[in-house]
């Protein structure tokens, strides 16, 4: 935990050769301290089988659209573990899952959980409007199992459906990305409230949009494409994400004057 008030870092502009870096950085880490980081990705796949039930109990396929376009939002709450557990490689501490869960379960006591509620708000908001969005196209089209869904979906009300939740997806999607970026991992190291370390984040990405939408592509394709199958694939990709993150955040920032 932090224990000095600081002003937040100076973060420089990233080069493609950061993101290349900070990936390897964050398998190495994965490699090192598979335990803990196993426990923290499995938060992920639980949520991911959880939604999937959810949408083959009900029959409702666009529960498991406006869950998977969501996913990331709520994903980087639990990245708090990987920050952690980088954090100590790059103090030289050797890794212990239980100080590693005593150390995670403290921030609950400083600014990291406001910035959470305000990623949970989003979310539950996404999911308003997403159904508001389906309601819009699709409220009056027979929805009665997956299968028939599927070709509600392929309907001209359902692409249009699918295009604009897409595009108001992303947008959440953006602003997330945004604020969280550096913002948790910000918090994690330095005693800054939560406002300070969003509204930094969030001028960091906003002044190299370009580059950063790289980085966003790459987690979002990663994220997607480790969904499959039964969302096993997050057990790899999350902590090499999460702790690519952290370090792409070391390597960007510089001390404060």
């Amino acid at each position: 935990m932090p224990d000095t008030k600081v002003r937040p870092p100076k973060l420089r502009a990233p080069v493609l050769s950061d993101f290349r870096a900070s990936l390897a950085l964050g398998w190495t880490d994965f490699i090192a301290a598979p335990t803990p980081s196993l426990f923290f990705a499995s938060f992920f796949v639980i949520a991911g089988l959880v939604m999937a039930g959810i949408t083959y109990g009900t029959g409702q396929t666009y529960w498991l659209i406006l869950a998977v376009l969501g996913f990331p939002l709520i994903g980087t709450l639990a990245a708090t573990g990987f920050y952690e557990i980088s954090q100590q490689r790059l103090d030289g501490h050797a890794i212990s899952f239980g100080e590693v869960i005593r150390r995670v379960w403290a921030y609950k006591n400083g600014q990291s959980p406001w910035l959470a509620y305000i990623i949970v708000v989003v979310f539950l908001f996404w999911f308003f409007l997403g159904h508001m969005i389906f309601a819009l196209f699709l409220g009056l089209s027979p929805m009665t199992n997956v299968s028939t869904s599927l070709e509600v979906f392929l309907s001209p009300e359902g692409l249009s459906m699918i295009a604009v939740g897409t595009v108001v997806g992303a947008v959440f999607a953006t602003l997330v990305f945004s604020l969280s970026l550096f913002g948790i991992p910000m918090l994690i190291e330095r005693d800054v409230d939560f406002v300070t370390a969003m509204l930094s984040s969030i001028s960091a990405v906003m002044a190299r949009p370009g580059l950063y939408l790289i980085w966003g592509l790459v987690v979002a394709t990663i994220t997607i494409a480790s969904m499959a199958p039964l969302f096993l694939g997050l057990f790899v990709s999350m902590p090499v994400l999460g702790h690519a993150t952290w370090h792409l955040y070391k390597r960007l920032s510089q001390p404060s004057a």
